[in-house]
């Protein structure tokens, strides 16, 4: 149950590291298409080295709308990374006030999509949040 904590963490880090590196005269369209031509080939490979071949097709046959949801809404999120550190977030700061924003968001999201249940703790947490929303974006 860690390690998977541990790639997202380690990834995440690298993540931010490449998108607040991104030279600021390069096209973030033209960064992107190189990052998901390496990302598609990679994909690639691991998909056919952990499919046994003749399942190839009926795995593929599984994908539904979601892949494609889930590729626009990368794009999104990588490009409002990069046009965010090219507006001068620090590194620090930028994704920190990013994930509070979403957590609200998924909880919100999470209570009236999902029926999910939200809890006194949960409550004070995003109060916890917002103050620390104003302390991160106020110097």
């Amino acid at each position: 149950m860690v390690w998977p904590v541990i790639l997202v963490v380690a990834s995440n880090c690298l993540y931010h590291m490449c998108s607040k590196s991104v030279p600021n005269d390069v096209n973030a369209f033209g960064t992107l298409m190189i990052t998901y031509i390496t990302s598609a080939i990679i994909c690639s490979v691991l998909f056919l080295l952990m499919t046994k071949p003749d399942n190839v097709s009926f795995e593929m046959a599984k994908i539904n709308w979601t892949s494609i949801a889930l590729g626009v809404a990368i794009i999104g999120l990588e490009t409002g990374y990069i046009l965010m550190y090219r507006n001068g977030w620090k590194i620090s700061s930028g994704s920190v006030v990013a994930n509070i924003c979403l957590a609200i968001a998924l909880l919100v999201i999470g209570f009236i999509l999902y029926k999910e249940n939200i809890s006194i703790k949960q409550i004070i947490g995003i109060i916890a949040c917002a103050i620390g929303l104003i302390l991160v974006t106020t110097s």
